[in-house]
């Protein structure tokens, strides 16, 4: 079973689509405003990670052709998989510093709904009404690859034909703290993932098709067995986060090698998902050959690919 990217959506300072975000996010813009794309309704009382998340997913629901004139999924038998791995520490940290100097009195109920890891894709899906299974993933550098691996993992399931991906990450005092004064991406990207066979019945058009998945210790054993799945080299190789210099420089020698400028901050969580819209950029400015997306840089920790092709002729 075939599984494609049927829309997609892009939102960080300086890049609000897939072509801006494969040429280079621009440094020295402002933050987001969620209340600029998708309205002020619906956004009080909610985490910034959640309602960053709310327009990448109107975005690419929209792009995919699943939105609906009333702002609601089309069909609704939709999953929502989300990374995320600062989501909601701002509001964890409030709380516990609430605690800490009162008592669980003090505590504010808006807070208690935020306080759950898996707001932001529950909110996604009330909000849209996607009814299919709802996950949250939120595991450190691999977590957006394997956000999207999941997603594959329910379609050629045959749990649904169709799962909607986000990769989002807010930048805060907390997060800053907690990154040593570094800042995070402050946005993220989203996919719809598709059964290749759903997406060609009801026309939609296929922007990415996905190939192999790894997941192991260390970036070199990841290549290698990417580069074991029987397509033709790599024209890109999309780096791991802030990548230490000269990372892998024996590795894929000659190919194109591309990471999230340092001046966007940290993608953590969404950085697979960033590396999957940066791959359909690409392909949409013509005839570009696969895209290996890595994610995790220690020799010692886990690593995660994934391998993007570009569609071609009878590709689904």
């Amino acid at each position: 079973m075939s599984v494609v990217i049927s829309g997609v959506s892009v939102l960080i300072p300086g890049a609000d689509s897939v072509k801006a975000l494969a040429a280079g996010p621009e440094p020295g813009a402002g933050p987001v405003e969620p209340a600029a794309l998708v309205g002020r309704k619906g956004l009080r009382y909610k985490d910034r990670a959640t309602q960053l998340g709310y327009c990448l997913t109107s975005a690419a629901l929209a792009d995919a052709g699943l939105l609906g004139e009333d702002d609601m999924a089309v069909g609704g038998d939709i999953g929502v998989v989300v990374s995320s791995n600062y989501g909601n520490l701002d509001t964890v940290v409030r709380a516990l510093d609430t605690l800490r100097e009162g008592t669980v009195t003090a505590t504010s109920p808006m807070d208690l709904p935020n306080a759950s890891s898996n707001v932001i894709a529950s909110s996604a899906a009330i909000r849209y009404g996607l009814r299919g299974p709802n996950l949250m993933v939120c595991n450190g550098a691999t977590s957006g690859l394997d956000a999207v691996n999941w997603a594959v993992t329910m379609i050629t399931a045959g749990r649904v034909d169709r799962v909607l991906v986000v990769g989002v990450e807010p930048d805060n005092d907390v997060v800053r703290r907690l990154l040593g004064g570094r800042h995070a991406v402050d946005g993220g990207a989203a996919v719809v993932l598709e059964d290749a066979g759903a997406a060609r019945a009801r026309g939609a058009r296929v922007r990415a098709v996905l190939g192999r998945y790894v997941r192991t210790a260390g970036v070199g054993a990841v290549l290698e067995r990417l580069a074991a799945s029987g397509v033709p080299a790599p024209a890109r190789w999309q780096l791991p986060d802030a990548p230490p210099a000269g990372v892998g420089a024996d590795l894929l020698p000659g190919v194109e090698r591309a990471a999230l400028p340092e001046h966007s901050g940290r993608g953590s969580g969404a950085l697979g998902v960033l590396h999957c819209a940066t791959a359909v950029g690409l392909f949409d400015e013509g005839d570009f050959g696969p895209v290996f997306a890595v994610c995790g840089t220690d020799e010692d920790d886990a690593s995660a690919g994934l391998v993007l092709l570009a569609p071609g002729p009878g590709a689904v």
